[in-house]
């Protein structure tokens, strides 16, 4: 039972693209007749998206405490920064050489993408905003929409008494997060239909790429986190060792829950038997749940870089690690589904269609487990550097 219960929705997910990946090889191109079925779970999940970036945004930056250590914040920030940037390095060195997609067939499809005669400055002023109210509440305008949220936070967070605020953004984003998961009891049939269709028209090898990305992204998860997090550790004057054993509690719970935040008691038992300090341990593991995820990352420039390849549209590298690092932000530690809005973010901001987000969404799904495990233990590892650089503080 608790198998199904941690497993049951991924599995899910899966056998749903198994069974549509064979009804589209049976019945070809008859089984576009589902198509309608995906595009109901594209629209359920289309609808929601404003809601969800609006009150989750702006609850996160209403409940940061403005008047926590500056001096702690600002290392937690940097270190961060630092293993957010290795992170993205990796993702577009292990993918810009290699084509997931086995077949072209896709590329001909419409991306959607539009050339614009604006400058630099007037692009970056329509990114960032609107000119009008309605506007926000568009899924074209998602960084416009992040903007104003992270300035409704600011001034929530200004108030003298913003508990009842707090409160009314807290169950209307339980609200939120329950009409998700109300929508992912349809994922699998939606997710069935789309295959089907997809396989019907344009054949099975397509269905052959998630298999490399699964193998590939696996394969770069655990090479990263030995290689990175054990370098950390030793630079930091912990036993590698010691940190691997304390921190397979942390593997192991990740990998079940495919849930950072689920993980986060275990990763602090963790990390206090390394001996970091408790505050250190306390701040760095709740701010990075939300702003550290080493596999996100790495797992976001994949979702780019199978998108790149599906529709044979070139990008460039600082492109693809400026949206990679971003999209990654947005991605909630909550298993199956909370990459939704990073996931619309990318489509968004690449221009790529709406139809894509199913191909997103169950490359966040096969590649969630190894993505969770780099993104607890990230946070482990970056705990102990942070330990290191305020030792002489008192904090």
């Amino acid at each position: 039972m608790r198998f199904l219960k941690r497993w049951g929705q991924t599995i899910s997910l899966i056998l749903s693209m198994v069974i549509g990946v064979i009804i589209g090889l049976i019945f070809k191109d008859k089984a576009s007749y589902l198509a309608p079925l995906g595009d109901l779970f594209i629209n359920l999940l289309s609808v929601i998206i404003v809601p969800l970036i609006f009150v989750t945004i702006t609850l996160a930056i209403a409940k940061i405490r403005p008047k926590k250590a500056f001096k702690l914040i600002s290392k937690i920030f940097i270190v961060f920064l630092l293993m957010t940037i290795v992170s993205v390095a990796v993702g577009v060195i292990a993918t810009y050489a290699y084509n997931f997609v086995s077949s072209s067939a896709l590329s001909s499809m419409d991306n959607g993408i539009t050339s614009e005669s604006m400058n630099y400055l007037e692009k970056f002023v329509s990114m960032f905003s609107v000119s009008d109210f309605p506007d926000l509440l568009s899924k074209n305008n998602i960084i416009a929409l992040i903007t104003i949220s992270i300035i409704t936070g600011i001034a929530i967070n200004g108030l003298p008494n913003k508990s009842n605020i707090l409160k009314v953004f807290e169950t209307a984003n339980s609200i939120i997060m329950n009409i998700i998961r109300i929508i992912m009891y349809y994922a699998p049939v939606g997710i069935c239909a789309y295959f089907a269709a997809m396989v019907g028209s344009f054949g099975a090898s397509i269905a052959t790429s998630y298999i490399k990305v699964f193998i590939y992204y696996t394969l770069i998860s655990i090479v990263f986190a030995f290689v990175v997090y054990s370098l950390i550790a030793l630079l930091c004057g912990k036993s590698v060792k010691t940190f691997w054993k304390e921190s397979l509690p942390v593997i192991l719970c990740s990998l079940g829950t495919c849930s950072s935040a689920a993980t986060l008691p275990v990763n602090v038992k963790a990390i206090k038997n390394m001996g970091v300090n408790e505050d250190v341990c306390n701040t760095t593991l709740s701010l990075g749940t939300s702003f550290h995820k080493d596999g996100s990352v790495i797992d976001s420039v994949f979702k780019i870089m199978f998108l790149v390849y599906l529709f044979a549209s070139p990008i460039s590298i600082f492109k693809v690690c400026i949206v990679a690092i971003i999209a990654s932000l947005l991605i909630t530690a909550v298993p199956v589904g909370g990459g939704t809005i990073s996931e619309m973010l990318i489509l968004t901001l690449l221009g790529f269609p709406i139809s894509a987000l199913p191909i997103l969404t169950i490359i966040a799904t096969i590649t969630d487990a190894p993505a969770t495990m780099l993104n607890s233990l990230g946070d482990t590892a970056a705990s102990i550097w942070i330990d290191k650089f305020t030792k002489k503080d008192a904090i």
